[in-house]
C-alpha cells in the first residue's frame, strides 16, 4: 500500500497515522475526530458537512445505525430540515442541529429543486450530479480502522474478510476507510456470489468490485437478437471492446460466432471476464485481452457498448457510465475501419439518454460516425424498462421516460 495516502489524526494526545484507502480517489480528510456511541446522529451530521471525518472507536452496529441516520438527514428536502429543526414559533428546538449554513447539501438540492420546477434538463443533471457528489463526501466521512488482514478491530464487527480480499487484494498494513465505501464492497461481494441472471444466456454472470453489473438486459437482449453479418458464416471472428464482465462476448460464443477477441484495460475486468467465461464452458472460444479498444487484426463484426453519458467521473468505479467528451466512443469509431473486414460490421450499443439531457446532439453522433468514415446499415431500437424509468421523484425522469437503448450497425463507407 506504499501508493496510498496516509490520514493522521489526534488521539488520546498523540499524533497517529495510518493508510487511507478510498475507491473513488477521494483524498484523506484534514480534520479528523475520534467518534463512539455517545455521539448523536445530529451532531454527526454537522461535523461531517463541516468536513470534519468521524474515526469510530465504538460498536460496529451502532456506527451503522448513525450511518443510517445520517443518510436520512442527508435525504430530507431542505425545508423538511428546516422545519424539524424549529418550533411553530420559529425557536431552534435542538440548536446543534440548527445550523443550515453549515450544510452543503440543503443548497444544491434547493437549486434543483426550484430548476426542476420548469425543468431544463442539461441543468439538472449537472445540479443532480454537484448534489450526489456532496452527498457522497458528506456520507464518506464515518470512518473505519481496518487490521492488515481486512478485520474491523471493533465490537460487534462482521467479518469482512473476504469480501475486501476479492476488492482489494492481500493486505499488507493497517488503513482506514469509510464504512460507505465497506458497504459498497459487501454489496459488490453479494453481487459476485449470486450473480446477474441473464436470459439471453440461460445462466448467471458474477460482476466482480468495480465492474460494471449488467443489471440493464436490454442491451444484451439487442446484441442476442440483431442478425449476424453475413460475413460471419465464413469469417466467424468478432471483437468484443469494453468487455467488462464478459457478458456481450458470451452471447456471441453463444450464437456461434467461433472465435472472440474481448478487450479491456481494467484488470479487474480483465480478471471477471476470464472467470465468467470459464464458468460459462467459453473460454476456449473467447480469448481475454488488455488492449487500450482494439486488438491485432481484423474481425467480421465488432461490437462496443461504450460509457453512455459524456461527462466526467467522479470516481474510479463511474468509468462504466460517464465517458468524458466521449473519447471512448470516439475512439471506436476512429478506429473501426481499420479493424473490420471488407463487408463487415460494427455494432455500436448506444443509449440516447445524452441526448435528452442536452449533453450531445443526433447531429453530433451521425457527424462523428461520417467522419470516422462510416454508414449506417441500419439501427434497432428498444425501450428500457429499468425502474428509473417510472420513478416520478427522480430528477431525470423526463429524460429516462424518453429514453432508447439503440444498437447501431455500422459499416466502411463505400462497402456494398
Amino acid at each position: 500500500m506504499s501508493d496510498h495516502p496516509v490520514i493522521k489524526w489526534n488521539e488520546a494526545g498523540e499524533e497517529k497515522t495510518a493508510r487511507w484507502r478510498s475507491e473513488s480517489g477521494t483524498p484523506p480528510p484534514k480534520r479528523v475526530v475520534i467518534a463512539d456511541d455517545l455521539m448523536t446522529a445530529d451532531t454527526a451530521y454537522r461535523l461531517a458537512c463541516e468536513g470534519t471525518a468521524l474515526l469510530w472507536r465504538g460498536d460496529f452496529q451502532n456506527a451503522r445505525q448513525l450511518l443510517q441516520a445520517m443518510t436520512r438527514r442527508a435525504n430530507q428536502k431542505p425545508r423538511e430540515r428546516k422545519n424539524k429543526a424549529s418550533t411553530p414559533n420559529g425557536h431552534a428546538r435542538n440548536p446543534r442541529f440548527a445550523l443550515p449554513h453549515l450544510n452543503p447539501l440543503p443548497l444544491a438540492g434547493e437549486e434543483a429543486n426550484e430548476s426542476l420546477r420548469e425543468p431544463h434538463l442539461n441543468e439538472a443533471f449537472h445540479l443532480h450530479r454537484l448534489a450526489q457528489s456532496q452527498r457522497t463526501r458528506t456520507l464518506g466521512m464515518l470512518l473505519l480502522p481496518f487490521n492488515t488482514d481486512h478485520s474491523i478491530p471493533l465490537r460487534r464487527a462482521p467479518d469482512v474478510r473476504q469480501a475486501c480480499t476479492e476488492a482489494y487484494g492481500a493486505g499488507t498494513e493497517p488503513y482506514i476507510a469509510s464504512l460507505r465505501g465497506l458497504q459498497g464492497i459487501i454489496g459488490a461481494y453479494e453481487w459476485r456470489k449470486n450473480g446477474v441472471e441473464i436470459p439471453a444466456l440461460g445462466a448467471r454472470i458474477h460482476p466482480h468490485y468495480g465492474v460494471f453489473a449488467p443489471i440493464r438486459s436490454e442491451y444484451i437482449r439487442l446484441v442476442n437478437d440483431a442478425p449476424l453479418p453475413e460475413l460471419t458464416a465464413t469469417q466467424s471472428v468478432a471483437f468484443d471492446i469494453g468487455t467488462g464482465t464478459g457478458v456481450l462476448a458470451a452471447v456471441l460464443a453463444r450464437r456461434g460466432i467461433k472465435r472472440i477477441v474481448a478487450t479491456d484495460q481494467d484488470p479487474r475486468a480483465l480478471n471477471c471476464a476470464r472467470e465468467n467465461l470459464t464458468q460459462l464452458g467459453l473460454a476456449a472460444q473467447v480469448d481475454v485481452v488488455q488492449a487500450d479498444l482494439f486488438p491485432e487484426g481484423r474481425a467480421a463484426l465488432i461490437v462496443c457498448n461504450p460509457p453512455w453519458l459524456p461527462a466526467r467521473p467522479s470516481s474510479p468505479l463511474e468509468h462504466a457510465i460517464f465517458d468524458p467528451e466521449s473519447r471512448m466512443l470516439r475512439g471506436f469509431l476512429i478506429g473501426l475501419t481499420a479493424h473490420l473486414e471488407a463487408g463487415g460490421e460494427g455494432w455500436l450499443i448506444l443509449s440516447d439518454l445524452a441526448e435528452h439531457l442536452g449533453l450531445r446532439t443526433r447531429t453530433e453522433l451521425l457527424a462523428a460516425i461520417g467522419a470516422a468514415g462510416l454508414k449506417v446499415l441500419g439501427k434497432i431500437d428498444v425501450k428500457p424498462h429499468h425502474p428509473r424509468v417510472s420513478d416520478t421523484s427522480d430528477p431525470l425522469h423526463a429524460a429516462r421516460a424518453a429514453e432508447l437503448t439503440s444498437l447501431w450497425r455500422l459499416t466502411a463507407k463505400g462497402t456494398t
